[in-house]
């Protein structure tokens, strides 16, 4: 009997899905989608408005931009609507890119809609038990969040100047030693800066696997210990002698474009050969990453618990999952964003599209990138950077 009933939910099931994504399509359809995302790159945001025109004609749904610089504030004005007793469909947010503790402080408080990953016909093309997808930050996203694109920490060099990079954080040292002033990182708790000090943590901590769950105070000195060892000897040698830093990675690239450092950083492995094709570096420009690997991690998009569209965002985010939106995406020549999707997963024509991508000539190949270290929990971000402003700012 049971052998029966799972051989009839097995035919049934695929019917069902596609009846309600049916019925998910008809509700979108007219529907006003305020996208919430991060609007500080011109190429980014030419990618997000080509995408929603093309939801317009399909699918008849309007997706507006909204962008913001810091994400936290939107969240913390979702945080004020669930206080004050907004319920669904009240929102004025239907659609999020978030990742690491903006996802994990949403899931917390309960500001997520329902899990929505799995209903989503695209999702077909995930492996959704690749643990950077099933995790973000170490936070389980259990269908909450859909993934968009993937990012790992790369480091940049121009190749006229220096023959071998420094593939650890020994060797920036030492260089660094032997050439005062040529080596900096853009300021915690910028996205990028905080992202190097993880870098540092992971490569230096005695107990990495500490990192991988939720933050205890008790663990905390010894964990970063190595931290504030290598930044105590690298900051007196540094630019500026760390009195100041780069405000972004953005920042970081002008001064490594004027010649003014050694090295720039990006979590972005085409930003390179981007900025080559723009003239704003060097064509002798490559990127390099350590011997013992470079963090990396996920992005994703979330629906709030009470967006007004969120019919539409799921149509948005479907289309965004398609293969055709992914190869556009990651074409180094519109956005250079590595795909979420499994090449295992996709039909050979399909895989055609990713193959036919052009390949930048500061682009590692993902044999050269390597597997990614994976992001601390989310938890350690936090206590990481008000530990790093107290001991160099006293703040």
């Amino acid at each position: 009997m049971h052998i029966t009933r799972l051989l009839l939910w097995m035919l049934v099931w695929p019917f069902t899905v596609q009846a309600d994504w049916s019925q998910t399509l008809t509700e979108a359809e007219g529907q006003t989608v305020y996208f919430n995302a991060w609007g500080g790159s011109p190429a980014i945001n030419t990618y997000i408005q080509n995408w929603a025109d093309i939801a317009k004609s399909r699918y008849g749904i309007d997706v507006r931009h909204v962008k913001v610089n810091d994400v936290g504030a939107v969240i913390s004005a979702i945080e004020t609507a669930k206080r004050a007793g907004g319920g669904a469909d009240q929102g004025s947010v239907d659609l999020m890119w978030i990742n690491g503790e903006n996802f994990a402080r949403m899931k917390r408080g309960g500001l997520l809609s329902e899990p929505f990953v799995e209903t989503l016909p695209n999702t077909a093309f995930v492996d959704l038990t690749d643990p950077s997808i099933a995790f973000d930050f170490s936070v389980p996203t259990d269908g909450l969040e859909a993934p968009w694109g993937r990012a790992q920490l790369v480091m940049m060099y121009d190749s006229d100047r220096i023959a071998e990079p420094p593939r650890s954080l020994d060797a920036l040292l030492a260089y660094a030693e032997a050439h005062p002033g040529r080596v900096t990182y853009p300021e915690p708790p910028n996205f990028h800066g905080t992202t190097f000090l993880k870098q540092v943590l992971l490569e230096t901590t005695s107990h990495p696997e500490w990192l991988m769950e939720p933050y205890r105070e008790e663990r905390f000195d010894q964990a970063t210990q190595g931290v504030w060892q290598f930044l105590d000897a690298l900051h007196p040698v540094a630019w500026r002698q760390a009195q100041s830093f780069p405000d972004s990675a953005e920042d970081l690239m002008g001064l490594f474009a004027d010649g003014l450092i050694d090295f720039a950083l990006s979590f972005n492995p085409n930003d390179a050969s981007r900025k080559i094709k723009s003239g704003e570096f060097a064509p002798t420009v490559r990127t390099y990453v350590h011997q013992s690997g470079t963090i990396g991690n996920t992005h994703f998009l979330a629906i709030p618990f009470n967006a007004q569209a969120s019919a539409g965002a799921r149509v948005f985010i479907n289309l965004l999952l398609s293969p055709e939106a992914q190869a556009d995406k990651a074409n180094p020549e519109v956005w250079g964003d590595p795909t979420v999707l499994s090449m295992a997963l996709l039909t050979p024509s399909d895989r055609q599209l990713f193959d036919a991508l052009p390949i930048g000539a500061a682009t590692l190949s993902a044999e050269a990138l390597g597997r990614p270290l994976p992001e601390p929990h989310a938890s350690w971000t936090e206590p990481l950077e008000r530990a790093w402003k107290a001991r160099y700012f006293g703040q």
